[in-house]
């Protein structure tokens, strides 16, 4: 039953997902037809006629180098921040948990306001604030995991209480060199407001080992989260290793959150709403969810993406910005709901 479930809902989302990639590419402030873009993607296949008889460089590259490599982009961080989103609700049993409730993409925007207010970003090269973002990320999950023990039991209490005091410290601290840069405050404002424009090819291939790695651990994980949801006193007694499996879980999800934030800056709501919205749709069992929420996380950021990109053309809005204006009235719908039930249930 499960199985036959999964492949129905996972065949329409991957559908879905389709179709957005197509819609998403056809659209842009170049000019491009849908058949000058897909003229110029066919062309590209072995065997086909060059395609610079019929469109220029400037063109193919507009469609080859900008867009596709783009709109993977906007999957892969979706798929990133959708699937730590649902590891951290599931190890936390809090479903308003998201990639950000342990303070990793404070401490990931620390790293990257640091390089871009020195200007290091410029003598280091393309990957410089991505490794730093991350790197800091990570040293931000370990301070937190650090906080949270207590004779080697981490509390799921103390887990977000730690995580909170250090998200306030660090953004205290990018706050402050917000405020000491001059000439790079607006980059460093736009890239805490999220974006993917001018990334490439390279970006895209960097993604691709933390999604390979990440998805089979959560994925094996997930009928322990499905344990987790009884207590974590009736999981250890079903043969969960509770604190190794909190521990890998966070660890994975965090990997995947640094790894959004250090290519894209800090994006909200993606990993909060897409898996809440996966639960609704195809209940609680974490089988199901964990890989529906990485696909929804791809179509999510996608036409968000696409939004952020035509809405205001040739300008483009923060991406940060046009998920939290689509992410946070769909969440406080959510959250209405389900107290609207909740109290009916209780009455």
């Amino acid at each position: 039953m499960l199985r036959i479930k999964g492949l129905t809902y996972g065949g329409a989302a991957l559908l879905l997902l389709a179709v957005s990639m197509i819609a998403s590419l056809s659209i842009g402030s170049a000019g491009l037809s849908f058949g000058d873009v897909w003229g110029i993607l066919i062309h590209q296949l072995p065997g086909m006629p060059d395609p610079a008889d019929k469109w220029t460089s400037g063109e193919i590259a507009i469609v080859t180098q900008v867009r596709l490599s783009r709109i993977w982009l906007d999957v892969m961080v979706g798929a990133c921040l959708a699937l730590a989103g649902a590891g951290f609700q599931g190890v936390l049993r809090n479903p308003l948990a998201d990639p950000y409730t342990l303070g990793v993409a404070s401490g990931s925007s620390v790293g990257a306001a640091f390089i871009i207010l020195t200007g290091m970003q410029l003598a280091l090269g393309l990957w410089t604030i991505p490794v730093v973002a991350f790197a800091t990320g990570i040293l931000t999950l370990l301070a937190v995991i650090w906080l949270s023990r207590t004779r080697g039991v981490m509390q799921i209490e103390t887990i977000i209480l730690s995580g909170v005091i250090i998200q306030s410290f660090l953004g205290a601290f990018v706050s402050l060199m917000v405020s000491m840069s001059q000439g790079v405050v607006n980059q460093i404002l736009f890239w805490i407001m999220g974006s993917l424009a001018h990334r490439s090819w390279e970006h895209v291939y960097m993604m691709i080992p933390f999604l390979v790695l990440a998805f089979p651990v959560l994925l094996y994980y997930s009928q322990s989260l499905n344990l987790f949801t009884l207590g974590e006193r009736h999981a250890s007694h079903m043969g969960v290793k509770v604190e190794r499996t909190k521990l890998i879980v966070m660890m994975v999800s965090t990997l995947l959150t640094a790894a959004a934030v250090s290519v894209s800056g800090v994006i909200g709501f993606v990993g909060l709403v897409v898996p809440h919205l996966i639960r609704l749709i195809v209940g609680p069992d974490y089988r199901l969810i964990i890989p529906l929420a990485g696909i929804g996380g791809g179509i999510f950021m996608l036409w968000a993406d696409t939004l952020a990109r035509t809405v205001l053309s040739p300008k483009e809005l923060p991406l940060g910005v046009v998920t939290a204006l689509i992410g946070a009235p769909f969440f406080a719908y959510l959250l209405h709901r389900r107290m609207k039930v909740e109290g009916g249930v209780k009455s």
